[in-house]
């Protein structure tokens, strides 16, 4: 007869191993009835009720296995032939998709489905720094299928309600609204041809995680909606529309909100397919009622949104819709001040700080649309700057045609009704329809932004006119075109409106751009050009050489440049190179190599310098023979020397010709502008470049430790405002004259040379200003 202890274990091992709604320890479920499969996909780990699994019964050593799972409160341990059997307790998966019982999980090895989608834009765990990501892929392979169906991005959390997207020929496009930190997404792909294609679980299913990081340490693109000061704050739209949505002030906010969405959406997708990285604009945000999807609107769900100021003009509307430009209305009577009056209350409103740069995209809400006239009044489309302010304008004309959410903008763009212009404008004759006015409404403010940013017109993309084929980025199939009298059809990657090459660049550059990986900017962005021997040129920039634009003769847009960055921008690019005419000619067609050339250096951090005659900065006219027979170069000059009565100057330091005269002192005259700088010698001999004028400051040098001028600062425009010198100890002296007007340029020799003296012109103060060095 069996001892009684055996009885009671077995009475245990019994129970222990019934988990059917088992209220036992957590330990104790980990070790639940597992059905074996005969493939080789990974275990379930749902829990089943049952008998004792087979790992434990037909184990020879059952008993005393059970014996130490009571004493050590473990499960006992897994044969190494099994598959190991995931314990994560409340995450029940169903099995492969494929076998008709849903889709896999995210954690899941078993194949996906042939039909799953497949994101070809971004890859699974990126990062990005933008709230709106456009994506774009493929079902199967649409060489040998061509599917129609629909495409269902979900959140895993529900935090945004789904949203649907058209698959056009296995193509698809989408928009996906992201939230800081990572975004769990779920992508199914339903289709009347694929089985399975009713049931209530999907089985044709892809996962995709993004994170999300706000770029904080950029200074934001502002949103502004400008109205006159007697504006009712509505906008023109047909009765239809008027009726279903509004033309009121919150529903214009809702409208050009989304359009800032897809210009940042646009711009970062346009960033990484030139290898740039995901760089975008910010926009600044606000906590308020979400307006991305109508589930938000409706149950007053509270989002960071971006934020639209509201700015208050003190003209009114007659004098608004008076102020056109010459080709909106050749009759208006102060062509072109829109500009000045947006500038004007953008700058009441914000209120920046003496050189605190503010970036504004203005839309006016009061731009009309004038049947008796066939004129859109009160609307300008300019961007660029306005002192501290750099500026984007543009009319509220196509404001209707535009999407107000994520659900709405496949539709805005599919919308083939003809534009009724009895109440809004065709602008330009290429708004024949809503989808095409959608188009130029948002892509012509797109392109003015582009000038905010300090791009200018290009030989291609946005900054030409490719804007009106905007819509292509976020849909597969175009519509019927009243411009271009075509049907329309699939669009893929490659017939896609584009910021150009150069646009991207300069992006890259921009401060409004800068990402929190980025290393710190350096303050100084200039760049400096220096002839030396052998009509070789050096370009000498503190954040680096970016890329240089080649002019030939008669060009009015660029169409041959040179990089020196790296790929992503994201390593360290040169800040001294070497530049030859041939190697410079070399990149131009034959046709176009003896032309004059015109030069544009960007810095790595935005910096431009100019050079309007490539051929005579490297010729014989930039050097200069010294008094003891050495050779002397003069550097790139700053200042336009255009001002009434402008003179050449020069000085050579009498300390470069005679290694025993010291010089002790620095005087330099100034006001709000720079009058004059003269240098003073030990033996109490002087050399003045410009005039005595102003105040003069003194700067003395500690000839005790050695040191000397090495090179100046200087802020400089049409004219110079000031300078500060620069000294072999590291010093460097205040700025004298206007320290706040003009750009600053850092004026100090390549390596292997040193200043000899400084050139330049004078009028009724110095205007300009450039080095002469030497080796």
């Amino acid at each position: 007869m069996a001892p009684s202890f055996l009885k009671e274990l077995r009475r245990r091992s019994k129970s222990s191993f019934r988990t059917d709604r088992s209220t036992e320890s957590s330990e104790a479920s980990t070790v639940s009835s597992v059905p074996v499969a005969k493939s080789s996909s990974t275990l379930s780990n749902g829990t089943f009720g049952g008998t004792t699994p087979p790992t434990v019964t037909n184990s020879p050593s059952a008993a005393s296995s059970l014996q130490n799972l009571m004493m050590a409160k473990a499960p006992p341990p897994v044969p190494p032939s099994r598959p190991a059997v995931s314990t994560s307790p409340n995450k029940r998966y169903s099995v492969s998709g494929m076998a008709g019982l849903g889709s896999p999980s995210p954690q899941s090895t078993l194949p996906t489905s042939l039909y799953a989608p497949r994101v070809l834009s971004i890859a699974d765990n990126t990062w990005v720094y933008q709230k709106v990501l456009s994506l774009y892929g493929t079902i199967a392979d649409p060489a040998t299928q061509a599917l129609e169906g629909n495409l269902t991005i979900s959140r895993l959390d529900d935090g945004f309600p789904p949203t649907y997207w058209p698959v056009a020929e296995s193509h698809f496009k989408a928009l996906v609204y992201l939230v800081p930190g990572p975004n769990r997404l779920r992508l199914d792909f339903s289709s009347p041809k694929l089985a399975n294609n009713n049931t209530s679980n999907p089985i044709h299913s892809s996962y995709l995680t993004i994170h999300m990081l706000p770029p904080l340490c950029s200074p934001p693109l502002q949103l502004v909606i400008l109205l006159a000061k007697d504006s009712p704050g509505t906008f023109d739209t047909v009765p239809s529309r008027l009726e279903k949505e509004g033309n009121g002030l919150k529903t214009a906010i809702r409208k050009y909100r989304m359009a800032a969405y897809l210009w940042q959406a646009f711009t970062a997708e346009q960033m990484f397919r030139n290898k740039l990285g995901r760089r975008v604009f910010r926009l600044e945000e606000e906590w308020t009622t979400g307006t991305s999807n109508h589930r938000d609107r409706e149950m007053g769900v509270m989002r960071s949104e971006a934020k639209v100021h509201v700015v208050r003009s003190d003209k009114t509307m007659a004098e608004i819709r008076d102020l056109d430009l010459a080709q909106q209305n050749p009759k208006a009577k102060r062509s072109g001040d829109l500009y000045g009056i947006a500038a004007d209350a953008v700058r009441d409103y914000f209120k920046p700080m003496p050189g605190q740069k503010q970036y504004v995209s203005v839309l006016i809400l009061d731009s009309h649309w004038d049947k008796a006239s066939q004129t859109i009044t009160g609307h300008a489309a300019l961007g660029g700057q306005s002192g501290d302010i750099q500026l984007a304008i543009f009319g509220s004309q196509a404001l209707q045609s535009y999407p107000s959410s994520i659900e709405e903008v496949v539709p805005a763009f599919s919308d083939c009704t003809p534009t009724d212009t009895n109440y809004v404008a065709n602008d330009c004759n290429e708004s024949g329809s809503n989808w095409e006015a959608a188009n130029i409404g948002i892509g012509a403010h797109m392109h003015e932004v582009g000038h905010l940013f300090g791009c200018p017109h290009q030989e291609n993309g946005v900054m030409l006119r490719d804007y009106v084929t905007l819509n292509r980025t976020f849909t597969t199939r175009e519509p019927y075109s009243t411009r271009t009298k075509s049907k329309g059809g699939l669009v893929l990657r490659q017939d896609e409106c584009t910021w150009h090459r150069l646009d991207c660049l300069r992006f890259r550059a921009h401060p409004c751009f800068a990402l929190p990986t980025d290393p710190p900017r350096p303050c100084d962005d200039s760049v400096q050009v220096w002839p030396v021997d052998a009509g070789n040129v050096i370009i000498t920039a503190a954040s680096g050489v970016a890329f240089i634009e080649i002019f030939t003769e008669g060009d009015d847009v660029c169409h041959f440049w040179q990089e020196f960055c790296d790929g992503n921008g994201s390593g360290q690019i040169q800040k001294q190179y070497m530049l030859t005419e041939q190697e410079l000619r070399n990149r131009l067609p034959e046709d176009r190599k003896k032309s004059k050339l015109r030069l544009s250096i960007k810095s790595g951090t935005g910096g431009s310098h100019d050079v309007e005659n490539f051929d005579l900065l490297a010729s014989k006219a930039s050097r200069v023979k010294l008094p003891n027979g050495q050779l002397a170069f003069r550097s790139s000059k700053l200042g336009l020397s255009q001002m009434e009565g402008s003179q050449p100057q020069e000085v050579i330091f009498d300390s470069t010709i005679h290694q025993t005269k010291l010089m002790t002192q620095v005087r330099v005259y100034h006001g709000f502008a720079l009058d004059g700088i003269e240098f003073i010698y030990e033996d109490s001999t002087s050399q003045l470049f410009g005039k005595r004028g102003g105040s003069p400051s003194d700067f003395l040098l500690d000839t005790r430790r050695g040191e000397y001028v090495t090179g100046f600062f200087v802020r400089s425009g049409f004219w110079v405002d000031g300078v500060a010198i620069i000294t072999s100890l590291g010093r460097k002296s205040p700025i004298f004259g206007n320290p706040d007007s003009g750009s600053g340029h850092t004026l100090i020799p390549p390596r292997g040379y040193s200043i000899a003296g400084v050139t330049g012109s004078c009028a009724n103060w110095v205007d300009g200003f450039g080095i002469l060095i030497t080796r």
